[in-house]
């Protein structure tokens, strides 16, 4: 049980379950008066090296004195974290803070002292490193700037830890110690070194689920058609090439083996390691089967069992359970209420699902969190892989269900820089981190395609992550800036990932449409047209066209510079001269060989055949009748399907689709996601700004939040924060007088506007609550007694006078803190095309330059901003440059959470910012520069 401290209370936010280099997990907390004994035995099973390593002298065992002194802090001038797994310490860490003379001392001394111990058998596992970064979040946390090290010169492994994080260092050498001092403020190289390190880490993780050497399926009963029995036949009739088991406590003790493989009553019984184990029996029985998985050593669970957050509440308690006993025990989990995994590679052979087929091989990675859409994926794939789109396979599935730990994150890590997969297709019910998983895609998505289907669901069940506040067509957008090819239906999800696995990416839209039906063409014609393709006239090689024929049109089209893309259509012919589903294919597949640069598409009406025909031209798989299935006289299944034929090096196979809409709009994401390809390789830089006075705006929040929690700053305080970051506001003096008013106008002088700011009134012209133009005291006075006539009394309407701005657009200009998303910059044109027509563009924060420049672009009203019509074009350049600054405001300063600049009227030399809002709130304890965690329960 923890304990409160002396002087604050148990920091449980503190505490996290963390990704080890090696895959398996471990849990970070801080240590406790509780922890004595735990401290005791842990320093007893580390090597007399190491102890000489840390107390620079023998020190074989720790005094009564030593375990009250680390095992007693107040979490604030002294911290110690532990490493655990399985409830036992495997490494600790601690600071104590220290003044300038290196002595114990409480604030505003800003250094602290920092010491690890990594048990031997747990070093090289990247322990030291993840309670590095913890110990450093901690430390900012309670102000503390700097650490301070010293290191014998042979403790080589530890100096790596320090001098690999990535810190801004000094390092000397004295009275044969070296002395390491850093600062903990992140820098670009320790965030880049924590992200390099995390992908590295849960890609390893899943990686072990998806590559054991050995499995045991926990739950195969005696009688067949039960799931595990199911799961154990899968594995069995894949071939998978591991060591594999059957477990069930119902086993008579007579029971030796089950369909040729060892049967055994508890995995604490199988003599050997345990990689993998898929667990399938009832809820009820899930804790033992982890705990015997555990205490074996088992790497990782597939949980088929139902019965978790999909059943209610009860049913989420259990979940969250689950996945502290597994992390405990430093397992990861797919599930519960899985579906399963599978990999193709011939090395593995892995079905450890409900597949009842092992899917072609190839280079799709699937992913999906329901088990129905993974069905159906699978189903798809392999349908179309024989028929209508030719043998395009899979590499990895993974249908996570209820997505209680591995979640689509990890799997991203894993496909970043799999060599067997090409192109990731995702099924998202909802996005948990939405922060992380944009980060992510942005870096999946520069190597290799990510086409993704997003539910409109609601947070993972039973997680305990931040909701997002944003729409979820905003959260799209998102994505598709992150390069994320966002689709709708999951028939456009395969049809995608089919193109983009089988051809190269187009260079552009220009689209050469040639075939035997004049009508076909023009369909696929105009489809181009709706998805903002361009294309060139149809070529109508009418229905007397013969192979060659299509041939010799295919290649002339090829080597077209003017065009970027081909889409065949082909329809049934009749004729002497009509060619032969085969004769068509093998005529398209050597003149689309001949120029394989340029992607090439067919769009066939009832010609079944000629989908068959291209699949059979350059096929990656045997035919079916030939596909062997795993030797059923092996225990252990040890006999791998042989591996399908590899198509020749280079070879592109040509995707075929049953109507122009589907393969035109495939096209179309290609063409987009190619394009975003072409501009990430130049992402532009965030800006830096002489006149910004960062500190300033530092300590004026500081100053302002110490009077509450949250607050929403009034108008001085809103105009001196932008100031800082150079952003003039133009002031808005209150007139609850017509005397005041009259006041107020000669002070800013004339003209002016006389505007009413009630919630209902503002912003909105429309009604009538704002006059423009006002000449002179007298004009001034009648359009007073006008606005209070027409709304109300002045309290009601409150009313205020402004100088007038130069004619130009009005414009918003927003920012926003999600809790999720994190920092979101948007943009748009002020009244109605925002506020009655959502036309919104967002960028996430920090926004580079080439992202300013495409915000502003990316609304459907830019064009009244660029001269629409023979108007005046606007100052965009002034405009880009007050997105970048706002930008850079809510990066630099996680307290503002809220910023509104509405009207920014837009002229065409300069601009003016007539109203804001600012609001401020404490800043997270923990954001995305902060340490690796998995999702906390």
């Amino acid at each position: 049980m923890q304990s409160a401290s002396d002087r604050h209370e148990y920091p449980a936010h503190w505490e996290a379950d963390v990704v080890l280099r090696d895959g398996g997990t471990a849990r970070i907390r801080p240590i406790t008066i509780d922890d004595a004994e735990r401290l005791v035995s842990f320093y007893e099973q580390v090597s007399d090296e190491s102890k000489y390593y840390r107390f620079f002298a023998p020190y074989p065992r720790l005094s009564d004195k030593d375990v009250h002194r680390f095992t007693h802090h107040d979490f604030v001038d002294r911290v110690g974290l532990a490493a655990t797994v399985g409830g036992e310490f495997i490494a600790t860490v601690r600071y104590d803070r220290i003044g300038a003379d290196g002595m114990a001392a409480s604030a505003p001394a800003d250094e602290a002292e920092v010491a690890f111990l990594v048990q031997d058998a747990h070093q090289g596992r990247g322990v030291a490193s993840a309670l590095l970064e913890h110990i450093a979040a901690v430390a900012r946390e309670r102000d503390i700037r700097r650490f301070a090290a010293e290191v014998l010169p042979a403790n080589t492994k530890m100096i790596k830890v320090f001098t690999d994080a990535g810190y801004t260092q000094k390092r000397s050498f004295e009275d044969g110690v070296v002395h390491l001092e850093f600062g903990l403020e992140p820098t670009e190289r320790s965030v880049a070194v924590q992200r390099a390190r995390e992908q590295r880490a849960e890609a390893h993780s899943v990686g072990r689920l998806l590559a054991p050497g050995s499995v045991a399926v926990v739950g195969a009963g005696r009688t067949p058609g039960g799931v595990g029995r199911s799961v154990l036949g899968n594995l069995r009739e894949a071939g998978f090439t591991g060591r594999l088991y059957a477990v069930n406590k119902a086993f008579p003790e007579d029971l030796k083996e089950l369909d040729g493989v060892p049967a055994h009553r508890s995995v604490r019984d199988i003599a050997a390691p345990v990689d993998l184990a898929v667990v399938a029996v009832p809820a009820e029985q899930v804790p033992e089967a982890v705990a015997e998985c555990g205490e074996h050593g088992v790497q990782g669970l597939v949980v088929l069992s139902a019965g978790y957050a999909e059943s209610g509440p009860e049913g989420r308690e259990r979940q969250r359970q689950l996945v502290r006993h597994a992390r405990a025990y430093g397992m990861r989990i797919i599930g519960p209420n899985a579906f399963g995994v599978i990999n193709t590679s011939p090395e593995v052979r892995l079905n450890a699902s409900l597949a009842p087929e092992m899917p072609r091989p190839g280079r799709i990675g699937l992913f999906a969190q329901s088990g129905a859409i993974g069905i159906a994926l699978l189903s798809r794939l392999h349908r179309r892989g024989g028929g209508v789109t030719g043998v395009t396979g899979v590499s990895t599935f993974i249908s996570s269900g209820n997505r209680a730990d591995v979640s689509g994150n990890d799997v991203l890590q894993y496909w970043y820089d799999d060599p067997d997969t090409d192109v990731a297709l995702m099924y998202l019910e909802s996005i948990g981190n939405p922060r992380k998983f944009t980060r992510l895609a942005r870096r999946t998505a520069a190597a290799k395609p990510l086409v993704v289907v997003q539910g409109a669901g609601s947070a993972p069940q039973g997680h305990a992550v931040r909701a997002t506040r944003l729409p979820h067509a905003t959260v799209s957008a998102l994505l598709r800036q992150a390069g994320v090819i966002r689709v709708d239906t999951i028939t456009e999800l395969v049809d995608a990932g089919l193109l983009l696995a089988r051809q190269p990416l187009p260079t552009g839209p220009r689209v050469a449409i040639l075939g035997n039906s004049e009508s076909l063409g023009l369909l696929t014609y105009d489809a181009c047209l709706s998805e903002g393709l361009r294309p060139l006239p149809p070529l109508d090689l009418t229905t007397e066209a013969s192979a060659q024929d299509f041939h010799a049109a295919l290649a002339r089209a090829l080597a077209d510079e003017t065009c970027d893309a081909v889409v065949v259509t082909a329809i049934p012919a009749i004729g002497e001269r009509s060619p032969g589903d085969a004769e068509l294919a093998e005529a398209l597949r050597s003149a689309a060989a001949a120029a394989p640069a340029k992607p090439v598409l067919v769009v066939h009406v009832e010609l079944g055949g000629l989908a068959t025909a291209l699949s059979a031209a350059t096929s990656t798989a045997p035919r079916a009748e030939a596909v062997p299935r795993a030797r059923t006289d092996v225990p252990d299944g040890a006999q791998p399907v042989p591996a399908a034929v590899e198509a020749p090096e280079g070879t592109h196979l040509i995707p075929a689709y049953p109507a122009a809409e589907r393969a035109v709009r495939a096209l179309a994401e290609a063409v987009k996601y190619a394009q975003w390809r072409r501009e990430a390789a130049d992402a532009g830089k965030v800006p830096e700004y002489e006149d910004v006075d960062e500190k300033g705006a530092a300590e004026l929040i500081g100053g302002l939040l110490a009077r509450g929690q949250g607050l929403s700053l009034g108008t001085d305080d809103t105009c001196e924060l932008l100031g800082r970051y150079g952003i003039r506001t133009r002031r808005a003096i209150p007139a609850p007088t017509p005397d005041e008013a009259a006041r107020a106008a000669d002070a800013l002088g004339y003209p002016v506007a006389l505007k009413a700011t009630a919630p209902h009134l503002r912003h909105r012209a429309d009604l009538g609550g704002v006059r423009l133009d006002v000449a002179d005291e007298e004009q001034l006075r009648r359009s007073y007694a006008e606005l209070t006539e027409l709304f109300g009394k002045t309290e009601e309407i409150r009313p205020v006078v402004q100088a007038m701005a130069p004619r130009g657009v009005d414009t918003v200009v927003r920012a926003v803190i999600d809790p999720a998303a994190g920092a979101v910059l948007s943009f748009g044109l002020a009244g109605a095309a925002s506020q009655l027509l959502g036309d919104m563009a967002h960028r996430l924060v920090p926004v580079t330059d080439r992202e300013a420049t495409s915000l502003i672009r990316s609304i459907r009203t830019a064009p009244l901003l660029f001269g629409w019509r023979g108007s005046t074009p606007v100052d965009t350049a002034a405009l880009e440059d007050l997105l970048l600054r706002v930008s850079r405001l809510v990066d630099d300063h996680p307290e503002v959470v809220a910023v509104t600049l509405e009207p920014v009227v837009v002229a065409p030399h300069g601009l003016s910012v007539l109203g804001a809002s600012v609001r401020l709130a404490p800043p997270p304890a923990r954001d995305d520069l902060g340490p690796r965690t998995l999702p906390t329960y």
